[in-house]
């Protein structure tokens, strides 16, 4: 993988849109009634007061505490930025907020305390406790980070645990438990060395100590060089914990015979010579971000036997924070735990350690573009393995009951490992996958409406984030002067604008396009004008004759009238089985809606047609498609002759033999719910639909925008299937966002 690439100006938009910030809260529970109101606040909100103040315990019953995580700093320490202040750091602790949703469906909320004075802040976030069930600190500068978080940890009942410490540590320990099994050493005879000084470099190596490491075969350095007992130079309690009796007094001198080197400094800090010089095996860990201590094509030139990781996604063995902190908190939660204590950091790293030794999962392989397998270059799991959910927390959890932190003990270990597994959103993985097969795929994406300010901000990003080459349909001076207007010039170098003037191959598009069309009315007057002066046209023209790889366009026009113009091109009409699947995501479900988009009135052939096409496109998103026939009637009742072709398109289906599951007719309720679907034991479905193919088009387009305006559903589409080419219309009312994401499905061929 390589790291996005992006301007400050796609950065700070980001932040901006649709809504300024990152994240908004949501009601869990129906507040329309006056009854619902007066249970949630006054007067039926008294009883679980009550019931609290009794038993404080019942908080983690009848409020948010016990899924709720305060992500609390004062902005002094700042990502590499520095001191940016409390309100400085509010993007950032944003970020970790979702982060902990995202990962491990952790409500997190961020705050920011206008304060550098460390009793000011201890007081402040003591004062707060009752509110979260655990305090996640951050970007807090050494050495106040230690007292507040050594002193917090004595006056509160739960867990605190500042992150740049303890997450590094962790993620650390968990890769060198297995670049230590790989080389064949044990943590007790090796060497090690740590450059850095700080809070993560001071808390990796305690950890490590903890697990075994033996203080005489460790040496932490800093800016000065060796930390030695009797140096008095830029000593603090925290250094001197760690001082080696050693004569060595340069990180040079260290690493000589050294078995394992732990780097959170600075780029440049370590050489060839020092590599060099290590023992057998050696493992590196440059940790310094942006920049590593050395790069693993450095290490490795002068030691092959090396293993290397780094804090980098474009390496293998990235040391990512985000395979710790959300986890480990959700088992110290699931369990009430009162702290996250040193048993339990070893037992989430120790779980990474084996998860990484497992087989990879296809879909993990599929997402990172390689194949994935325990050894010298895959030594840490990968952030997006969906196991990490289920895997991670149990052993957190099993590890604060038997230390004695937990507060109310899980009975059950199986159930819980089953409850983890679903508690997550299967979307962002699906989505994740498509995103890693466009990557790979490295299509030339044809946008075809080079004068809307959207399409080229897709355009753009497209070629930025390493998907392929993005042709941009347009004048070259229009391109230049929109991209001029949003802050966006220096993409003018990067985009290839193509035109007709500029083609040189208009004459051969013509010749095509005459013979597709000289019996359907159109001269060659006619063909000229849609060859070079219809961009849809054009573009379609482009891809026909492998001058591009996929094509994205309609932005700027109705749907219809665009998919009239491919039809010049293509055969992208009902009478050649094209289709239009919409994807909503909702609630952690993906549910596809067809037809969408082409077929106004479609009879059960049709239909049957519709429901492959709708089954292909869910197979393309990672999924088992189960095809559902909905109406406003079940198998039958009541009985209206305007539902008759659903109750026959699955006979035609039966007569096709297809392989996918699917029933009808259904209400859309015994489609998508499984009790209701017991109702009916004959019915063949064996799960919850996903893939709804609807009477007729307007059905269609209601069901989406209802779903989109009421419910805040997410929609992808429509997809359109079954068109020889991989072709992909956008909605008018598109973001440029929403155009990149039908560009990464052009890309992938989902259709």
């Amino acid at each position: 993988m390589t790291n996005p690439k992006y301007t400050r100006e796609e950065a700070l938009a980001f932040h901006l849109e649709p809504t300024p910030g990152k994240f908004e809260i949501t009601a869990t529970v129906p507040m329309t009634t006056q009854r619902d109101l007066s249970l949630a606040y006054s007067p039926g909100v008294a009883v679980p007061c009550e019931e609290i103040a009794a038993n404080p315990e019942l908080a983690y019953d009848y409020t948010n505490k016990g899924n709720l995580v305060a992500v609390i700093s004062n902005g002094t320490a700042v990502l590499g930025l520095g001191n940016l202040g409390a309100l400085g750091s509010k993007p950032v602790m944003e970020g970790k907020a979702v982060l902990f949703k995202r990962f491990a469906d952790v409500n997190s909320i961020d705050i920011e305390l206008d304060t550098e004075d460390p009793d000011a802040f201890i007081d402040a976030v003591r004062l707060m406790s009752p509110t979260f069930g655990g305090i996640n600190l951050e970007d807090i500068k050494a050495p106040e980070c230690f007292i507040i978080e050594q002193r917090l940890k004595e006056v509160m009942d739960i867990p605190v645990f500042h992150d740049d410490q303890h997450g590094t540590a962790v993620i650390c320990a968990a890769g060198l438990i297995n670049a230590l099994h790989l080389s064949g050493k044990k943590i007790e005879d090796v060497r090690i060395v740590l450059n850095g000084a700080g809070a993560a470099g001071i808390a990796c190596l305690e950890l490590l100590k903890s697990m075994g490491a033996r203080h005489d075969n460790c040496i932490m350095c800093d800016t000065k060089g060796v930390i030695y007992q009797g140096r008095s130079e830029g000593m603090n309690q925290w250094k001197s914990a760690h001082a080696a009796a050693t004569d060595r007094r340069t990180l040079e001198d260290a690493m000589k015979d050294a078995d394992v080197f732990l780097g959170v400094s600075a780029k440049g800090a370590v050489t060839q010579d020092m590599v060099a010089s290590m023992a057998d095996n050696p493992v590196i860990f440059a940790m310094a971000n942006p920049d590593p201590e050395i790069t693993p094509e450095d290490a490795h030139a002068v030691r092959p036997d090396a293993i290397v990781a780094t804090g980098r996604s474009d390496y293998p063995n990235q040391v990512n924070n985000v395979l710790g902190f959300p986890y480990l908190f959700r088992g110290a939660l699931d369990v009430h735990a009162r702290a996250i204590n040193d048993e339990m950091k070893i037992a989430c790293a120790e779980a990474l350690a084996r998860l990484a030794r497992l087989d990879v999962p296809d879909e993990v392989a599929m997402a990172y573009g390689r194949k994935l397998a325990f050894g010298r270059d895959y030594i840490i799991p990968t952030p997006f393995d969906p196991r990490l959910i289920h895997t991670i927390p149990p052993a957190v959890a099993r590890a604060g009951m038997d230390t004695g932190a937990a507060r109310r003990p899980i009975v059950d270990m199986d159930a819980y490992e089953l409850s983890l597994k679903s508690r997550m959103d299967p979307t962002a993985n699906i989505l994740r996958g498509i995103n890693a097969r466009a990557r790979r795929a490295q299509a030339r994406m044809i946008f075809a409406e080079g004068d809307d300010v959207r399409v080229l901000r897709a355009a753009v990003q497209y070629q930025r984030t390493g998907l392929g080459k993005a042709l941009v349909v347009g004048r070259d001076d229009d391109v230049k002067s929109k991209l001029d207007a949003i802050g966006m010039s220096d993409a003018v170098r990067e985009l290839e604008v193509v035109n007709a003037a500029k083609t040189g191959r208009l004459d051969e598009y013509k010749a095509f396009l005459y013979t597709r069309l000289q019996r359907k009315g159109f001269d060659r007057q006619d063909v000229h004008r849609l060859a070079a002066r219809d961009r849809h046209v054009f573009a379609a023209l482009m891809l026909a004759h492998d001058h591009g790889d996929a094509l994205v366009t309609g932005a700027t026009r109705k749907s219809a009238h665009i998919l009239e113009r491919i039809n010049h091109v293509f055969d992208a009409d009902a009478g050649h089985g094209a289709v239009g699947v919409t994807a909503l995501l909702h609630k952690g479900r993906i549910v596809l809606i067809a037809d969408t988009l082409v077929h106004e009135w479609p009879d059960e052939e049709d239909l049957a047609t519709i429901a492959t096409r709708g089954a292909d496109v869910a197979r393309h998103l990672g999924l088992d498609p189960r095809v559902a026939f909905v109406s406003f009637s079940t198998f039958g009742y009541p009985d209206s002759e305007r539902a008759e072709k659903m109750h026959r398109a699955p006979l035609v289906l039966e007569r096709r033999g297809v392989d996918f599951e699917f029933e009808g007719e259904m209400t859309v309720d015994v489609a998508l719910n499984a009790r209701a679907q017991e109702n009916y034991p004959f019915q063949r479905l064996s799960g919850p639909a996903n893939v709804l193919v609807v009477p007729a088009r307007h059905s269609a387009s209601i069901s989406v925008k209802l779903m989109q305006e009421m419910a805040g559903a997410t929609v992808i589409g429509p997809i359109l299937a079954g068109v020889e080419s991989p072709i992909q219309i956008c909605s008018s009312n598109f973001t440029s966002n929403d155009i990149l994401n039908m560009a990464v499905l052009a890309a992938c061929k989902v259709g």
